[in-house]
């Protein structure tokens, strides 16, 4: 357990760096919107650590699919739930997404369609790349 734990932080860290710049893609995207003309430093100072949050825990969950005891369904799943939570609470906390029920309705409707379209991605890559690799090897044995 302890090896997972720092692999989480290892790989946390490594992706906080990109916080920041998720911070700032976002508020210039709300500034070039017309949705926001200026920021207090409070909202920037919440939007750093928050992002940088966001990033680090995104980046250190990916841990969960190197436990080997763990059914492949039930580490996507614990994988999803805890970026739909980080996700949702960071949109929230910035003001990103208004707290009403439409707009998290909508929002968790398009993370559950994006998040169900990158694994099947994935998935399929995957599938094919063990098909191939499976074709050249019968064709060597042969």
């Amino acid at each position: 357990m302890k090896k997972y734990i720092i692999e989480f932080f290892k790989r946390g860290l490594m992706a906080a760096v990109g916080g920041p710049v998720v911070v700032s893609v976002v508020y210039y995207i709300l500034g070039k919107t017309n949705v926001i003309s200026s920021l207090t430093p409070e909202e920037v100072a919440i939007g750093m650590i928050s992002s940088g949050a966001l990033a680090f825990i995104v980046g250190g969950i990916s841990v969960i699919f190197t436990v080997e005891r763990l059914p492949t369904f039930t580490a996507a799943l614990i994988h999803g739930l805890t970026l739909y939570t980080v996700y949702i609470m960071v949109y929230l906390i910035n003001g990103w997404l208004k707290s009403q029920i439409v707009a998290v309705a909508v929002f968790t409707g398009i993370f559950i369609v994006g998040y169900v379209i990158i694994w099947l991605i994935i998935y399929l890559s995957v599938k094919n790349s063990a098909k191939r690799l499976n074709s050249k090897l019968n064709q060597k044995n042969e």
